[in-house]
């Protein structure tokens, strides 16, 4: 089973202040420094082994894994964990011999890594020696000479054994076969190991026995025990009695690493006393590994030991093997070899990017961890040590952490509108001679945020549409930005008011939710609304979301879709009215007496446009005597152009055009009788003179007439002379006395419709309507002839009022409202002028005749 141990930091103890700040510094080194969780286990484990809660250890619970994402860093793959329940577990088989050689500790180191908030741990799973190599000899047979003369109680060295395991599993022992003639003798060296001696125990005789074959057993020291065994020849020779003798017993020497093959390390040097073949002095490796004989080589003769490969100090420091010496008659003798590798700075620091949290929010507060680094050395020393630091324009700084890792961390504001992206390059520095270096860009990405509302091109916007436009004709499209990203910088449009209130503007134009096009829901009239203003509001699509309001201000362009309307002259009548018509028909009486600039009538009308469509101008286009007449251009006024003489007719037909200034013009026309008469007897003549069949239809109306005005006549007759006999029957004064007493005339002054001030009238007209009939008492006298009771229209048809002067007043009736009457409001140009003040007292005179013949004429008609 695994074997766990954590590393923790204990507070010092002691209540004494000193003892009280050194605890703080602690605590704050703790919470900055990574923590180290240390592991032990056997090498050899299965795939799936348990190696220990690694969860648990660090403090994190069950509940807590899925969100902070317990992984390891890739760069190891021996270990593995386990998302559901945060166990550490082995993920391929370890065997140390091939992870960490003759190496007396060996340990893997890896980083653990949490997320939200992004945290590192490091772990360290030492990795023990289990018994699973056995003692091996370089050779299967080892071959030795001695001679007979050989004194009992010498000795020869033989070959050590190799054990690949470390500890108490290397610690071997040699046992030899039995024989009477040799003994197994051991020599402790300093390093611990035992030195296997063969001991002469008697004297050797070749004449009777040249040979002998012994078994040297090598046995570890682990549990269960293994061994290896090797045979010893022995060949009994003539006299050698000088072995080779090194100079040293051990040989040392410190090489660069990275030489050249070939290079010269060291050299050993051996002697032996005898002469001759006995003599003659060879060299060669002892039981040595082949990683030495791959790296080393000893030359036969010389002693000379070179590189036959590469040496990194990275990979070993030291190597440590031995050599032997033989002479000619086979003896042999022992030495070491220990060669020091120096360091070089031969490795630039390696970068390894444990987790970078990409994107990052923009709103993410300044030392938030985005990034985790591993920076390490292979070299030794100076060599080896390392620091970073970031280039590039980024608010981001780098910061130390323990076990050579570092953190990446905000230090200022993100803005994605300002950089979405952020790149900047991790470079390491070692501090050898020269210094390598080594870089590694990040990229980091900045998620956005909703912070910025839209914004529109312009604060307020003017648009002008002409009346009497399409429904959903564009008005105008609006356009807002937003700084945001994705659904953050999606604008909506929406009507959020007007000048009318929501309710009063927004029915007028729609806005379309994505392009911000206004539309025109209905028609527009100028003469309705020249004028209004709605509120947009453009919305981001953020949560919450953002918005900001810009105000269009829409001007109705008017068109000359309004005809002028004639006032006065009132229009003709119908075709149904035909019949009854000609009486009504509105007409002038003009002396035969009147001179040049004789003002017959005025023309008056309006247009409901407004600008150069609503100008009005006159024309005269027809007329029975076209130079007896003419007619102001601007002002409507209907005068004669020269002296009335006898021979023109006494029935005039005028027709004049008035029309507007817009494009294409619009016109009406107005038609005025004039008669040229003194008085009424002549006059009635000339409006008697009719068509036939007017006249028959005349004559008919006329009996129909006289006979209900005889009806009437005899049924008020009769009414006065029953009144009159009541009245005489009763006591009293004299009926007739009383009636001398009655009021003769009605008191009730004129009425006066409202003036003309407004639209495109700027003149104003007093005309002169009479109320209606008040009743007359029963004895009261029979009063004068009435005065014609006229409708507004009819008055505007016929003739105007005598204008009072400005001294006199006048009772005021109640203004007729006509429905269909234009509304004031309209800004249009009146074609007609004031009557000038002094113009009319002068034309006073002029005109009594002529109001006395058309009181008397419309007297009779009524």
């Amino acid at each position: 089973m695994a074997v766990r141990r954590r590393q923790r930091l204990g507070p010092g103890g002691g209540r004494a202040l000193l003892a009280a700040l050194l605890l703080l510094l602690l605590c704050v080194w703790c919470r900055a420094a990574a923590e180290r969780v240390r592991y032990a286990i056997a090498e050899e484990l299965g795939r799936g082994s348990l190696v220990g809660p690694l969860a648990r250890d660090l403090g994190l619970s069950a509940d807590e894994l899925p969100a902070r994402k317990l992984r390891l860093s890739e760069e190891k793959q021996y270990f593995t964990v386990n998302e559901e329940n945060g166990n550490l577990y082995v993920n391929e088989r370890l065997d140390r011999e091939e992870m960490c050689g003759e190496s007396a500790t060996c340990s893997v180191s890896f980083e653990a890594l949490v997320q939200n908030p992004l945290n590192i741990f490091h772990v360290e799973v030492a990795i023990e020696d289990v018994n699973d190599n056995s003692p091996v000899f370089s050779e299967a047979v080892l071959e030795l000479e001695i001679g007979e003369w050989t004194v009992p109680g010498a000795r020869f060295p033989l070959e050590m054994a190799r054990d690949a395991d470390v500890g108490m599993n290397a610690l071997l022992t040699y046992q030899l076969t039995s024989n009477p003639s040799f003994s197994l003798a051991l020599k402790e060296s300093s390093e611990g190991s035992k030195q296997p001696e063969l001991v002469l125990d008697r004297a050797l005789d070749r004449e009777k026995q040249s040979s002998f074959e012994l078994v040297l057993t090598a046995v570890d020291g682990g549990d269960p025990a293994r061994s290896g065994t090797v045979q010893v020849r022995i060949n009994v020779t003539d006299l050698n009695d000088n072995p080779p003798v090194f100079s040293k017993g051990v040989y040392e020497a410190r090489v660069e690493e990275n030489l050249p093959a070939g290079s010269l390390v060291l050299r050993v040097e051996a002697t032996d006393a005898d002469a001759g073949t006995n003599g003659r002095v060879s060299y060669s490796f002892s039981n040595v590994p082949g990683t030495i004989k791959a790296l080393f080589t000893v030359q036969r003769d010389t002693g000379e030991v070179r590189t036959t490969g590469p040496l990194d100090f990275e990979e070993k420091n030291k190597y440590i093997f031995g050599l032997e010496a033989k002479d000619g008659g086979g003896l042999v003798s022992h030495c070491k070899v220990q060669i020091d590798i120096m360091d070089e700075n031969d490795n630039a620091p390696e970068i390894t990017v444990l987790s970078v949290s990409s994107p990052v929010s923009e709103d993410a507060p300044v030392g938030t961890v985005v990034a985790l680094l591993k920076v390490q050395d292979l070299d030794f020393g100076e060599n080896g040590q390392v620091s970073c630091e970031l280039s590039g324009e980024a608010p981001l700084s780098i910061v130390a952490s323990s076990g050579g890792s570092y953190k990446v961390v905000t230090s200022g504001a993100l803005d994605r509108e300002q950089a979405s992206e952020h790149r900047v390059t991790v470079v390491a520095r070692d501090r050898g001679r020269p210094a390598l270096r080594s870089s590694r860009e990040l990229v980091l990405e900045v998620s956005d945020v909703n912070d910025n509302a839209p914004v529109f091109e312009e604060a307020a916007y003017s648009a002008y549409v002409a009346e009497n436009n399409a429904a959903g004709a564009l008005v105008l499209r609006v356009q807002a930005r937003d700084a945001d990203a994705g659904a953050n910088g999606r604008v909506s449009y929406w009507l959020a008011g007007g000048s009318a209130g929501a309710a009063g503007a927004a029915p007028l134009v729609s806005v379309e939710a994505r392009s911000g096009a206004l539309y025109a829901q209905r028609s527009l009239d100028y003469e309705q609304c020249r004028e209004f203003t709605v509120a947009v509001r453009a919305q981001d699509g953020g949560s919450p979301a953002r918005s900001s309001t810009a105000t269009v201000r829409v001007f109705v362009l008017d068109r000359n879709d309004n005809a002028p309307r004639v006032l006065w002259p009132a229009p003709a009548a119908g075709p149904g009215e035909a019949a009854g018509g000609a009486a009504s028909a509105p007409f002038e009486v003009v002396p035969r007496s009147a001179e040049a600039g004789y003002l017959v009538a005025k023309v008056v009308a309006v247009d409901a446009d407004a600008g150069r469509n609503a100008w009005l101008s006159y024309e005269l286009v027809q007329a029975s005597e076209p130079a007896l007449f003419r007619v102001g251009l601007h002002s409507g006024e209907v005068r004669t152009a020269r002296a009335v003489g006898e021979r023109d007719a006494a029935k005039q037909r005028l027709v004049a055009v008035v029309k507007d200034h817009g494009q294409p013009a619009l016109s009406a026309t107005a038609t005025l009788h004039v008669v040229l008469a003194e008085s009424l007897q002549e006059a009635l003549p000339e409006l008697s003179e009719r068509p036939a069949g007017a006249e028959a239809a005349a004559a008919e109306l006329q009996f129909y007439l006289v006979l209900a005005l005889a009806l009437l006549s005899a049924l008020l007759v009769l009414s006065v002379a029953l009144a009159v006999l009541a009245r005489l029957r009763r006591a009293g004064p004299p009926a007739v006395l009383r009636c001398l007493g009655a009021q003769r005339f009605s008191l009730a002054g004129a009425a006066f419709p409202a003036d003309f001030c407004e639209g495109t009238l700027p003149y104003s007209y007093n005309l002169c309507v009479p109320p209606p009939a008040r009743a007359v008492p029963e004895a009261a006298w029979p009063p004068p002839p009435p005065v014609p009771i006229l409708s507004a229209e009819e008055l505007l048809g016929g003739d105007s009022c005598e204008k009072p002067s400005p001294g006199s007043t006048a009772l005021t009736g109640e203004p007729l409202a006509d429905p269909k009457a234009p509304q004031t409001s309209h800004s249009g140009i009146v074609s007609s002028m004031l009557y000038d003040q002094d113009k009319v007292e002068a034309e006073t005179r002029d005109q009594k005749p002529k109001q006395d013949v058309r009181a008397g004429l419309k007297a009779t008609f009524s």
